[in-house]
């Protein structure tokens, strides 16, 4: 699916209360769980012992780090909506309400379902919160769900 693409951020206000994009599938390899593990220190079994994991772990394989999947939520953001006129920056501004119902398993498909959950005008910027939904293929509940706060500063 292309990415939404909005004029100005003002026009956000429109998308609120809808999902306004579904993601392509996006593969979580071995390596970057590895990677990842070694940027956070975190080279816990689970992640990066692929023998061990096999043996002892409940899901068969090596899982990402929560925080690995939690951080592709800027990706798939970029991939689901372009905010193109009048913006002169784009911030992070944080989450709310983060969960993992699911583990992802080493080279699982993981995409998003993008909803735009509320949007605020501030003097400088306009404030988006959006409500992300990140899938893992052929597992029944949702791997990652969170809201995800942007800020758009005009230009």
């Amino acid at each position: 699916m292309p990415p939404l693409v909005i004029e100005a951020p003002q026009a956000l206000s429109n998308f609120v209360g809808r999902e306004i994009a579904v993601t392509e599938w996006f593969t979580v390899t071995q390596e970057m769980i590895r990677q990842f593990a070694e940027v956070t220190d975190d080279r816990q079994w689970i992640h990066v012992d692929q023998d061990r994991a096999q043996r002892e772990s409940p899901y068969g394989t090596t899982i990402a780090h929560g925080f690995l999947t939690l951080s592709l939520l800027s990706r798939f953001l970029r991939e689901a909506i372009q905010v193109q006129g009048g913006v002169r920056m784009r911030v992070n501004y944080g989450l709310n309400r983060v969960r993992f119902p699911s583990p992802v398993r080493a080279e699982s498909q993981i995409r998003a379902r993008v909803g735009v959950q509320s949007t605020k005008q501030l003097p400088d910027a306009i404030q988006a919160t959006y409500s992300v939904e990140l899938e893992c293929r052929g597992a029944e509940k949702p791997c990652c769900v969170a809201e995800c706060i942007v800020r758009y500063y005009f230009g």
